[in-house]
């Protein structure tokens, strides 16, 4: 069941208060009520929280997102159905139909679907899509500033180097290899993390504006579409040239590095977490 908080307040007057606490003891309250397998409660801008069972209710906050949001309900409701329909848990339901409505209202709402938006697939991101994200920035005379890499488990130089990056321009965007671009260029048993939860955790960031997967050994094709005025690499590639310097030449973009934190690299953290696990198997056998 997938009350909204008014329809949850006014169905379960004995519980006071306006918190997620509050429409989470209601949910809880209607489940019991209704016999009911899961009840979220729809909290508008705040999102919803699932009550599903004796543990602890899920809090799913919603993007941000603004215009009508005449619908949104329906639009939640509606994928819960369909999610649930095709083997989802009902928390899995929920996280992704609280994405489909914040997207809903970002897409127009109900009057979007009249003018042939809301069409698409729907996404949990609501991120501006790169290539426009570029295209805009540079007709507001802004500096387009990109950074590539594999960016498999996140560390303290990935984060350091993207804030830098940042620090230079008016947008970054960052280049992402796929997983079948990473595994050319590392070898089996990489990516530790798919391309699209890697992708993710570097939307989450601050630093980051948009991110862009691309399949080739080089991001040069990426750079093309976007063409950004810098591309960032850490400082650990010295003197060395970067083969997307001559791509870059091409609209006047330029390569340049970034001050790199020593010590920090996946490569180093895997070996270091193969060297624990080799050394924890050997304590279990004496």
């Amino acid at each position: 069941a997938t009350p909204n908080r008014r329809e949850a307040v006014l169905a379960v007057p004995e519980v006071t208060g306006s918190g997620l606490a509050a429409d989470a003891a209601r949910a809880r309250v209607l489940a019991e009520r209704w016999a009911a397998h899961a009840v979220a409660v729809t909290r508008g801008s705040d999102g919803a929280v699932l009550w599903s069972g004796d543990g602890p209710p899920l809090a799913v906050p919603a993007s941000p997102a603004t215009g009508d949001p005449c619908g949104a309900g329906d639009r939640f409701a509606a994928s819960v159905t369909g999610l649930l329909a095709r083997g989802a848990l009902p928390s899995e339901a929920v996280t992704r139909a609280v994405a489909d409505a914040s997207l809903f209202i970002a897409d127009g709402g109900a009057a979007g679907v009249g003018r042939g938006g809301n069409g698409a697939a729907p996404s949990p991101a609501l991120a501006e899509d790169p290539a426009e994200l570029a295209a805009r920035v540079r007709r507001e005379g802004g500096v387009v500033v990109t950074a590539g890499g594999c960016f498999d488990v996140l560390h303290a130089g990935h984060v350091r180097l993207l804030e830098a990056a940042r620090a230079l321009g008016d947008c970054l965007i960052v280049c992402l290899n796929s997983d079948e671009s990473v595994r050319r260029l590392k070898g089996r048993g990489r990516p530790v993390v798919s391309e699209a939860d890697r992708a993710e955790v570097l939307r989450s960031l601050g630093s980051v504006d948009a991110v862009t997967v691309f399949g080739e050994d080089t991001p040069a094709a990426a750079l093309e579409r976007l063409r950004p005025h810098l591309f960032v690499k850490g400082g650990d590639y010295g003197a060395r040239d970067l083969p997307e310097a001559e791509v870059l030449a091409r609209w006047g973009g330029e390569a340049v590095l970034v001050p790199y934190l020593e010590g920090r690299s996946t490569s180093q953290l895997l070996a270091a977490g193969a060297r624990v696990r080799t050394a924890g198997a050997r304590a279990k056998e004496t």
